[in-house]
């Protein structure tokens, strides 16, 4: 493994395996969005959209709660531990869960396998995206940080057929096939990844590196920068949208063919996953392959260059999400997906490189573990919310937020660094 990593392709091969490793991520976990109508042929609270504590709306939050209460514990581990190993084992325990979910016939199995899935997933996006900025240099990070989210979209773009494969198969054997081969995919990365410098200094030191602060320290030097206050903010307030259009969107977007084609909305369905998060996905590959390219560059010429890419996406997001919103036409809706995935392509693939440029790398993790808390409660507010709420107009009003997080990005954010060491 050692000759291994030393050669100049390494740090490609590592984007590309965990590439893969965040196609199953959000693959299990966006398909579960998009099959809610079979399953509620079998589990009839999955039917309702949120009835005090069950329903759908509860059943979606809750793997989000907990995904982000565990965030903060899993960058503290990750800046501390070999990242390959918390890796591996992430992918293993939640392609396990996923592929218990076959076999579930009640709510409550569902809800508590979901749960377990949010405390499994929390520990492989600040260790994946940390390592992935360790190993590539500020020429070419938001590319790598780009490609792996990627694997993100991607996994959507699968999630989303998760309607027509369960009318094909089944909802339990597509359960079943995922987990297993996320648990098949888990032994290949054994084989392929490693953690180059954790693992030197582990065999240097037989330690902790002894120049890592505790964990008490590390998160006081993290929560008294103040530029990660505004990265907080930001990305919180994009996180909100972000996870509304992927647990929403697809319904919402029913609701319009249902309208449109004069369809009923459980067919619409059917039509509305896979167009809602191809749409939505691709558009967010292109965004962040173009993003990425284009802040690695502008970087080299300009300190704030991230910052600017970043901030081009949000003034893409805004009208997105009004015409999303009050959109009555299947043009403007789906014009509005686009835009705002290549928006949010733009933002999603330089929020770590941003990071960088504030934060030292031996407190990222820890960093990002709290961004990630703070963005995935926001999300599961708004997502719970939108169970009780109008679609339209919440989606709408998410446009308003947006504009003062860019405000806020551009204000605030001035970086003296391309990487703070």
């Amino acid at each position: 493994m050692s000759k291994i990593t030393e050669k100049k392709w390494y740090p490609w091969l590592v984007v590309v395996l965990l590439s893969g490793v965040a196609f199953l991520n959000y693959m299990d976990r966006q398909m579960l969005s998009t099959m809610r109508f079979a399953m509620s042929e079998d589990i009839v609270e999955v039917a309702t959209s949120y009835t005090g504590p069950w329903g759908w709306g509860a059943l979606m939050a809750a793997f989000m709660w907990i995904y982000g209460l565990m965030s903060p514990v899993s960058g503290a581990i990750a800046d501390r531990l070999n990242r390959k190993n918390l890796i591996v084992g992430s992918l293993f325990v939640w392609s396990a869960v996923t592929f218990l979910m076959g076999y579930v016939d009640t709510y409550v199995e569902l809800y508590v396998l979901r749960a377990v899935m949010g405390f499994s997933e929390a520990l492989y996006i600040p260790a994946a995206l940390s390592l992935i900025a360790d190993i590539h240099s500020g020429k070419t990070r938001s590319m790598a940080i780009g490609i792996h989210m990627t694997g993100l979209y991607l996994g959507q773009i699968a999630g989303g057929f998760g309607s027509i494969f369960s009318s094909l198969l089944n909802w339990h054997d597509v359960f079943l096939i995922c987990g297993l081969v996320g648990m098949i995919y888990s032994v290949v990365l054994i084989l392929f990844i490693s953690d180059p410098g954790r693992e030197k200094k582990a065999k240097q030191e037989n330690t902790v590196d002894p120049a890592q602060p505790s964990v008490v320290k590390s998160i006081l030097l993290v929560l008294s920068n103040m530029a990660f206050w505004a990265v907080l903010f930001v990305f919180t307030t994009l996180s909100m949208p972000g996870w509304a259009t992927k647990n929403w969107l697809p319904e919402l977007l029913a609701n319009v063919i249902s309208n449109s084609w004069g369809i009923e909305i459980g067919k619409a369905m059917d039509y509305a996953g896979p167009i809602a998060v191809i749409s939505l996905a691709g558009a967010s590959f292109i965004g962040a392959m173009i993003g990425g390219r284009l802040s690695d560059k502008w970087v080299q010429t300009n300190v704030r260059g991230r910052v600017y890419i970043s901030s081009i996406g949000l003034a893409l997001i805004v009208p997105s999400l009004v015409f999303m919103g009050l959109g009555d036409s299947m043009f403007a809706v789906i014009l509005a997906i686009l835009c705002f995935g290549i928006g949010y392509g733009f933002f999603d693939t330089n929020n770590m490189p941003i990071l960088c440029q504030f934060i030292p790398s031996r407190q990222r993790a820890t960093a990002y573990g709290f961004i990630n808390m703070s963005g995935v409660l926001g999300g599961a507010a708004i997502t719970t919310a939108l169970g009780n709420l109008s679609l339209g107009a919440g989606f709408a009003l998410l446009g308003g937020v947006t504009v003062l997080s860019l405000l806020i990005q551009l204000i605030a954010l001035r970086p003296k660094t391309i990487n703070m060491e």
